[in-house]
C-alpha cells in the first residue's frame, strides 16, 4: 500500500479548520488530517454536544447555530477565521467545510489571501446545493434520472397537469433550505396515494421548494473520489447494506464494491461539465431491475468516510493537499483496494432495529424488513468487521458518537 502521509515539516504548517463538528463524518476527518500532520481546528454550533468534542485530537470553537440565526452564524465564523489569521505564523490555512450546511456557510464568508477553501464555490457550491441543477447535469452526462418535477406551492401539484404516478417522493430542492432568516431542516415524505400527498403537502406548508420524484425500491451505492487538474483520481465505491430508517436516509452499514465499469464516463462527463475540482460523492439507486438511477452529487465529505479511510483512501488529507499545491500527486496512486469490506455505525444499526420495529409510514413501503431477520442480522458480527469513529487513542468518541447518535435521533423521531 502506498503512504501519502505529508512530511512533518511540511504538514505541520498548515492549520485545518473544519465543520460542523456534528457531522457525521467529522471525527474521521480530523483523524485523516491529524495523521497527515495537520493542526486540526472545528467550528460547533453553541451548546451543541457532539462526539468530536471528546477527541483528544482538536479543538472545538462555537459558533451561532445556522438553524437560529443563519447571518449571525456567518458572522461569527468569519470572526473566527479572521482571528486565527492574526497569528502572523506565516501557515497555510484552510477552510475545510465536511457537510452541506458548512459548504453553505463557508461559500459565503470572505477569505482573506492567507485562507484557501477547499470545498466548493461560486458555481461549484450551487450545483453542490442545488437538486434541479444536480439533475440537469445527470441528464445531460447520460445518467437515468427519474422524472422530476420541482414545485413551490401546493397549486404547483393539485392544479398544474401533475401527472406522476403513485409512489412518489417528496424532498428539498435545496440541499439547505433556508427559511424566515434560518437554515431549516426540511423531512422527506413517501406517498402511496392521493391521501398521503395531501397530509404530506399539508406537514409540508409550502415552506421551502420541493422536488417530486417517482418513489422507486432499491439499495443505494456510492461512487466517491476526487478531481484534480488532470481527472479524476482515488476512485472508489459501496453499497449500503441498511439505511437507518429504512423508508430511506443514511446508511448504518455499508460494504465496499468496485466501482461499475459504465457509470466512470457519466461521471467524468458531469464533474468536467461543471468544472467540479475536489472530493465528490455521486449517490445512486440500483432498483430490483438491476437499473441505476441518479440520485444526487455530495460535494463534501460523506457519512460513510469511515469505510473510505479503512481501505487506505485518506480523501480529507489528499483535499487539503491539493488546496495548498494543486500540482500535488497526492492521491493519485490509491492503494490497492479491498472489495467487502463491512462498515458499521453502531449507533445507527440499534436505530435501525427501532425503525423496524416501529413499521412502515407510508403504504408504498411493501418491503418493509422483519424483525427477526434485522436483529440477526444486526447482531451478527464477523469477522473483519470494522465501525465508524472507532480508535484506540480516542475512544471516548465512539462512546459518545452511540450515546449522540440515539438521543438525537430518538429525540427528533416518534418511534
Amino acid at each position: 500500500m502506498t503512504s501519502f502521509t505529508s512530511s512533518p515539516c511540511e504538514a505541520t504548517r498548515a492549520t485545518v479548520v473544519v465543520g460542523f463538528a456534528e457531522a457525521l463524518s467529522a471525527p474521521e476527518v480530523v483523524w485523516s488530517l491529524v495523521d497527515s500532520g495537520f493542526d486540526v481546528i472545528a467550528f460547533a454550533r453553541k451548546g451543541r454536544l457532539s462526539p468530536l468534542r471528546y477527541s483528544r485530537h482538536v479543538a472545538c470553537h462555537e459558533i451561532c447555530a445556522p438553524e437560529s440565526d443563519l447571518q449571525a452564524a456567518i458572522s461569527d465564523l468569519q470572526t473566527l477565521l479572521v482571528s486565527l489569521s492574526r497569528a502572523g505564523d506565516g501557515r497555510n490555512r484552510i477552510l475545510l467545510p465536511i457537510d452541506d450546511k458548512a459548504v453553505y456557510l463557508c461559500s459565503k464568508v470572505q477569505l482573506d489571501s492567507s485562507w484557501r477553501l477547499a470545498g466548493p464555490i461560486g458555481d461549484s457550491a450551487d450545483v453542490a446545493l442545488n437538486k434541479n441543477l444536480q439533475v440537469e447535469a445527470a441528464l445531460n452526462a447520460g445518467f437515468a434520472v427519474p422524472k422530476t418535477l420541482f414545485v413551490k406551492s401546493a397549486d404547483d401539484i393539485f392544479n398544474s397537469g401533475f401527472d406522476l404516478p403513485f409512489p412518489l417522493i417528496l424532498k428539498p430542492a435545496q440541499c439547505v433550505p433556508t427559511y424566515q432568516g434560518r437554515l431549516y431542516k426540511c423531512r422527506h415524505w413517501v406517498c402511496a396515494n392521493q391521501d398521503e400527498l395531501k397530509s404530506a403537502v399539508a406537514q409540508w406548508s409550502e415552506r421551502v421548494p420541493l422536488i417530486i420524484q417517482p418513489f422507486i425500491a432499491g439499495s443505494g451505492e456510492g461512487v466517491f473520489g476526487l478531481v484534480a487538474s488532470d481527472g479524476i483520481r482515488a476512485w472508489s465505491a459501496h453499497r449500503r447494506l441498511r439505511m437507518m430508517n429504512p423508508q430511506g436516509s443514511g446508511a448504518s452499514a455499508c460494504i465496499s464494491q468496485p466501482v461499475p465499469a459504465d457509470i466512470k464516463p457519466k461521471i467524468q462527463a458531469l464533474l468536467h461539465a461543471i468544472k467540479w475540482r475536489g472530493l465528490f460523492m455521486i449517490e445512486l439507486l440500483r432498483d430490483r431491475s438491476g437499473n441505476l438511477w441518479f440520485v444526487e452529487l455530495n460535494g463534501r465529505s460523506w457519512g460513510s468516510m469511515a469505510l473510505s479511510r479503512r481501505q487506505g483512501l485518506e480523501y480529507p488529507a489528499w483535499q487539503v493537499r491539493l488546496a495548498i499545491d494543486q500540482q500535488s500527486q497526492i492521491g493519485k496512486m490509491s492503494p490497492s483496494l479491498r472489495t467487502g469490506l463491512i462498515c458499521r455505525n453502531v449507533g445507527r444499526e440499534l436505530m435501525h432495529v427501532l425503525f423496524v420495529l416501529r413499521g412502515a409510514r407510508s403504504k408504498a413501503l411493501t418491503n418493509w424488513p422483519s424483525i427477526w431477520r434485522t436483529l440477526a442480522e444486526v447482531l451478527r458480527i464477523q469477522r473483519g468487521d470494522t465501525f465508524y469513529n472507532w480508535r484506540s487513542d480516542d475512544r471516548k468518541v465512539f462512546v459518545a458518537d452511540c450515546y449522540y447518535t440515539m438521543h438525537d435521533n430518538l429525540r427528533r423521531t416518534r418511534i
